[in-house]
């Protein structure tokens, strides 16, 4: 967790080491950052001039004075000092006191779109394909992801079914029942650890456990400072939202969305046998038989097999 601490400390660092060599309007920012981090992280420039009382351009000599590629790369510094101190009724009030009510559908949709956008400019197209090649190459693959994760742990591991032979989506309720579902993995194996802010110490544990036992560790998380990638020699970044009461964690599903993608394509003949096996199987059972909409002619029509909910 060193890692995470030391990225944390960086601009505050930054900061104390340079304060005696910044111009009066500069030390004021400075001062503002210290005590506002958690504000100043989500304002433009301009904005955090005209609070602070000082022009645009300041602002952005001081970004620079700091050692940062402008205002941007000093944000992103901010973000990091930022990411695990707010509490999600922080992020609740510092979210919703920057947008009214009647902007939040087309906020929130912008927000997300720009997270893929980001998600494609940083994400490592060679971390991508050795993941492929890892979970092809696995004899048993395990899946796990916690709290606002498990939605895309169970996701992924039910499409890693359709397309390899042993997939586990680890179960998280405790910790003991997390070491127990690892028990027999070796260095033949490949575990997969979602994770993002707040970072989930039982995640951290498991990638350890697999690590310590010579198995291959894919990581799917927001940065890499994460302490995810501890453990990982595969790191895929895909970014969420911190500054949210909801994780936004749309462009972690794209980036899973691809893998399976790839992950059929590379197999594709086993996939086709595998969805033409599973079709007659829910024919048979009929396991959709009376459990489907159908668009008939511009309206929906519902089929029933004539049997009640308790099958007589």
């Amino acid at each position: 967790m060193e890692q995470t601490e030391n990225t944390t400390n960086e601009l505050i660092a930054r900061l104390e080491s340079k304060y005696s060599k910044l111009s009066k309007g500069q030390k004021r920012l400075a001062d503002y950052v210290r005590q506002n981090y958690d504000k100043a992280v989500f304002l433009t420039a301009a904005k955090l001039g005209e609070i602070v009382g000082v022009s645009e351009s300041t602002v952005v000599r001081f970004a620079t004075q700091l050692g940062y590629k402008g205002y941007p790369g000093f944000q992103k510094a901010l973000e990091e000092l930022v990411r695990n101190k707010l509490n999600s009724i922080q992020r609740m009030e510092v979210t919703y006191g920057r947008i009214s009510q009647s902007e939040i559908l087309e906020t929130v949709l912008h927000s997300d779109i720009e997270k893929i956008k980001q998600t494609l400019s940083v994400i490592d197209h060679k971390a991508f394909n050795l993941a492929i090649d890892t979970i092809l190459g696995a004899e048993k693959i395990y899946v796990i992801g916690i709290r606002s994760c498990a939605p895309l742990a169970s996701f992924f591991s039910f499409y890693l079914n359709l397309v390899c032979d042993e997939v586990t989506a680890v179960t998280t309720n405790s910790s003991s029942e997390i070491f127990e579902q690892l028990i027999r993995i070796n260095e033949k194996d490949v575990i997969i650890g979602i994770s993002f802010p707040r970072y989930s110490m039982r995640t951290l544990k498991a990638l350890e456990f697999a690590s310590n036992r010579k198995a291959k560790v894919i990581t799917l998380t927001d940065s890499v400072h994460s302490p995810m990638n501890l453990y990982s020699s595969c790191n895929l970044i895909a970014r969420s939202d911190m500054a949210s009461i909801v994780d936004s964690l749309v462009a972690p599903l794209s980036v899973i969305n691809a893998l399976i993608v790839a992950l059929c394509m590379k197999k594709q003949d086993e996939v086709v046998s595998t969805l033409e096996t599973l079709e007659k199987i829910w024919g048979e059972y009929q396991v959709y038989s009376g459990d489907e909409l159908n668009p008939v002619s511009g309206t929906v029509s519902v089929e029933n097999d004539g049997r009640d909910t308790e099958g007589r």
